[in-house]
């Protein structure tokens, strides 16, 4: 279930706390501004603050929850309860979480691959329930199982090798032809954070987008099928694997991927510069870092979000050139 959110500090302004099952989304310091806790069954979104600030509208949808004849569809038996987080439209019925859908195709596409995808000792995932028809969809509804957890931005550690497990278990799934036709902040921003063709026009100014984008090199690292928010959407329960949720797919490179929680993490949750030294073994680190950054920063801009958070990203993006920079310098003199 997966519709990339606001940061964190997006969220705070429009008054949104994160959804357990989502979030590849806003950046922590959205999600800090509002105070946001995630949730097992959400979507990626904007960060909090950003979420807040446009997530505020009321939707007869979302607020109203699913209709009966969806929960019958799905076989969620009980009272619905509103989750708290993503848009403010995930409900839980009995052991089933349900959401309006964003994308039917994704949809789709997302509930084949994990229903398809084996058990793993290493991490867990909210499984994704079939309605009655047949389909993943129902009313414009989809479903998975809930899942036990609760994130913890402070685990970055962790977070980051649930991820690369994950990525392994998905490593051989084919490039989804969706990929080439989504539209939406979060591609916007993943599309300038690798140099791929844009529409001229969408950026607003931005000194801190600019020396990211000066520093960027070109990399050899091959892409694969990853998620693109793990932060927000990896959740901790005793005695158990680390739970996926709310799955934002994109075609990057794992490290990418990992680079995104290190900088949510580093942006909005006070992880110091610490977890860039530690995963500095991943392929092109340095590189990866700044997408991440720009990836973060261009979303903003593109979903029109307030002014960027210059002040929280600053000290991480001088964290990050000058740590690829010697990463680059390292390289050539080797």
């Amino acid at each position: 279930m997966t519709a990339e959110e606001p940061p964190p500090a997006v969220r705070a302004a429009s008054g949104a706390q994160d959804d357990p099952v989502r979030d590849e989304g806003p950046p922590p310091a959205v999600r800090a501004a509002s105070d946001a806790q995630s949730d097992p069954v959400r979507d990626e979104g904007p960060p909090p603050a950003v979420r807040a600030a446009s997530d505020a509208q009321s939707d007869p949808v979302r607020d109203e929850g699913p209709p009966p004849a969806v929960r019958a569809a799905f076989g969620a038996q009980g009272d619905p309860v509103r989750l708290a987080g993503g848009k403010g439209g995930t409900w839980r019925v009995g052991d089933v979480v349900l959401k309006p859908s964003e994308g039917d195709e994704e949809v789709r596409w997302r509930s084949e691959v994990l229903a398809a995808l084996p058990e793993s000792p290493h991490f867990r995932i909210a499984r994704p329930v079939r309605a009655a028809g047949g389909d993943w969809l129902a009313g414009g509804w989809e479903a998975a199982r809930a899942v036990a957890g609760q994130p913890d931005h402070r685990r970055v550690d962790d977070v980051i090798r649930t991820g690369i497990a994950f990525h392994e278990a998905v490593a051989a799934v084919p490039r989804p032809a969706l990929l080439d036709t989504r539209d939406d902040p979060w591609e916007y921003g993943s599309k300038l954070a690798f140099g791929d063709h844009l529409p001229p026009g969408r950026r607003r100014p931005s000194a801190l987008l600019d020396r990211l984008i000066e520093d960027r090199r070109p990399i050899r690292t091959p892409g694969q099928i990853v998620h693109g928010d793990l932060l927000g959407n990896v959740l901790f329960a005793d005695g158990l694997p680390p739970a996926v949720i709310d799955w934002p797919a994109y075609w990057r490179p794992v490290a990418w991927a990992s680079a995104v929680a290190a900088v949510d993490a580093m942006v909005w949750h006070g992880a110091g510069a610490g977890v860039i030294k530690r995963w500095a073994h991943l392929p092109e680190w340095g590189q990866m870092l700044i997408r991440a950054a720009i990836y973060r920063l261009g979303t903003w801009d593109a979903a029109g979000w307030p002014q960027e958070p210059e002040e929280p990203y600053r000290p991480v993006v001088t964290e990050i050139v000058g740590f690829a920079a010697g990463q680059t310098r390292s390289s050539q003199v080797t």
